[in-house]
């Protein structure tokens, strides 16, 4: 008996080598891995749900959960996880596993998760009197004010915050207590007070030059935070592999990672954002013993350490952070800490489009220039209600 499991990017090479080991202990079973570039898994998923087509198991991003509820095409797991042995929430990152909640039902289990938190140079920030990485808003505006200061005319910034990125303006939305939209996820609320807070505190640093806001001027990430043309960037855990490859050796221990920053200095850390993807199950699969049983072994604690030896992609599981080969990587303590303070984005199917399509679009003309905040904020809301009108349809016709 066959289960067709569909898993995206380099993963999809990863897990082919535990589902082996799952085979071994499973002889009546075999599973079919099919890689699917990310660049092509979206529509490959809408082509397989139209044609009737769809796998057993599917890796699935954590904001496109969402999408494929709406479509009446995942299975609701509460009750195989209810009559698991091994798979409960209280194993599981809070915030992750709320990823894959909707309307109190669960529709996935996390695989692999990912956050965003401070890559630092500690040497600058030392040298600007800080000896630790900012822990509050207050803070990381002073000491970017002071590295800035201490460069004097030279074209260098405290702080890299990519004018091409949506990220950085939610989760500083979030940690204000912004709700980012509103009227059961129908309109935006980009123009509430608590947004336009952080809005406007993360403009200011390219109104000051704080941060650049010409991107060509960073042309290579890792060269340009080695010359310290930067000293402090939010990103993600792919970039701690790619930061111990690419620095050279001169600066290899003057970085470091930290939990994000936070509003309210009783509330460190800062949320952050709840990313990664999950195992999902496809209601048409003919095979869903089998698919949860697989589901099950890959969310083993060893199952989850093997992988991340592999992928160096980071355990959901919170037992798997126990191993020594998370331990004793010092720049993932960081990512352990955060992952207790991320939230989800909002659950509906357009939420990538608004972030990727206009809430990075009226960032980057609010740190130009082109318009004021209050200016970008105002057309941010009014586009987002633009593409959430068939959501407005359908809650009104079902009585929402």
């Amino acid at each position: 008996m066959q289960i067709d499991f569909w898993a995206f990017g380099a993963e999809a090479e990863h897990v082919k080598k535990l589902t082996t080991e799952f085979e071994k202990l499973n002889p009546g079973i075999r599973v079919k891995v099919q890689a699917i570039p990310w660049t092509a898994a979206h529509e490959k998923l809408i082509t397989a749900y139209a044609s009737e087509t769809t796998p057993d198991i599917v890796q699935l991003g954590n904001t496109w959960i969402p999408e494929f509820v709406a479509l009446n095409s995942l299975e609701d797991l509460d009750t195989w996880i209810n009559n698991s042995k091994s798979i409960k929430e209280k194993n599981f990152f809070p915030g992750i596993w709320k990823t894959n909640l909707i309307d109190g039902k669960v529709y996935g289990i996390p695989w692999y998760v990912d956050t965003r938190v401070l890559f630092y140079r500690s040497d600058i920030l030392k040298k600007a009197g800080y000896n630790s990485p900012p822990k509050t808003w207050e803070q990381l505006y002073d000491v970017s004010k002071k590295i800035k200061k201490m460069y004097g005319n030279q074209q260098k910034y405290a702080i890299f915050v990519p004018t091409n990125e949506w990220a950085p303006f939610i989760i500083f939305g979030m940690q204000a207590g912004a709700t980012l939209l509103k009227d059961n996820n129908s309109y935006g609320n980009f123009e509430d007070p608590q947004f336009e807070t952080a809005f406007r505190f993360l403009v200011n640093f390219y109104k000051l030059k704080l941060a650049p806001v010409d991107m060509t001027l960073v042309s290579n990430l890792y060269q340009a935070f080695a010359s310290g043309f930067f000293a402090m960037y939010i990103t993600g855990p792919w970039n701690v592999t790619e930061f111990k490859d690419r620095l050279p050796a001169s600066v290899q221990n003057s970085w470091m990672t930290a939990p994000l920053p936070a509003y309210d200095h009783n509330k460190y850390p800062g949320v952050s954002l709840a990313g990664g993807s999950s195992l999902v199950m496809f209601k048409a699969s003919k095979h869903k013993q089998e698919a949860w049983k697989l589901i099950e072994f890959l969310s083993e604690k060893s199952s989850q350490v093997q992988f991340f030896k592999m992928s160096s992609d980071l355990p959901s599981l919170i037992d798997a952070w126990q191993d020594t080969v998370l331990t004793n990587n010092k720049y993932l303590k960081a990512f352990y800490e955060q992952l207790h303070n991320v939230v989800p984005m909002p659950k509906v199917p357009e939420w990538e489009h608004i972030v990727s399509g206009k809430v990075q679009q009226y960032a980057e003309y609010a740190a130009r220039g082109i318009m004021s905040p209050e200016q970008a904020l105002k057309l941010l809301d009014k586009d987002t209600d633009l593409i959430l009108a068939k959501r407005r349809w359908i809650l009104k016709r079902e009585g929402k």
